[in-house]
């Protein structure tokens, strides 16, 4: 399975580290300007650190790259966490950036596009986006961590939220909630 992993400049870096961490497949990354700078102010990490954790990585300005097209193959495009300019821009068809044409990509080609919306609070217009992009086949998926599993630290609820991601893209833990009750 390909997985390509996109970082976009909302806060919420620690999940998508989380997410590379524990995604098992094939994984490309592709991170935002502004993606890049927020990771570095949140968890002090260089773009050449978050490259060591994936197969490959593009250059957000690299519209060339084999993923802007949809001859290339992906199962999936998670961007984690997703600023709302991503996705309005998305949701207007435009595709500016690696990151807004993969999902334009997914979308045009039925694949996996997991939005993983990270700001609050949402304005109108972006919400009327998130559900037209949740009609055309996206997964509109707030960065929310779950509480139910007695998530103790912030590292706790970033790896219950990857759980929910890898979930989404097809990839599923053994254990749920009060699983072990069933």
């Amino acid at each position: 399975m390909r997985t390509v992993i996109a970082i976009t400049g909302a806060s919420g870096s620690n999940f998508a580290v989380n997410f590379i961490t524990k995604c098992p497949s094939e994984k490309f990354l592709v991170v935002s300007k502004w993606g890049r700078r927020v990771v570095h102010e949140e968890l002090g990490l260089k773009f050449e650190e978050l490259e060591s954790m994936v197969d490959n990585s593009y250059s957000d300005s690299d519209l060339a790259s084999p993923f802007a097209s949809g001859s290339n193959h992906f199962d999936s495009l998670v961007i984690v966490p997703c600023s709302i300019s991503t996705l309005n821009k998305i949701a207007s068809g435009i595709s500016d950036t690696l990151i807004t044409r993969m999902a334009q990509v997914a979308l045009k080609e039925r694949r996996k596009l997991v939005i993983a919306l990270r700001e609050t609070p949402l304005d109108s217009i972006t919400l009327e986006n998130a559900l037209k992009l949740s009609q055309a086949g996206a997964i509109i998926a707030p960065v929310s961590p779950g509480l139910y599993l007695e998530e103790t630290s912030i590292v706790d609820l970033a790896d219950t939220f990857s759980d929910k991601l890898l979930s989404l893209v097809g990839v599923h833990k053994e254990n749920g909630w009060k699983n072990e009750d069933i």
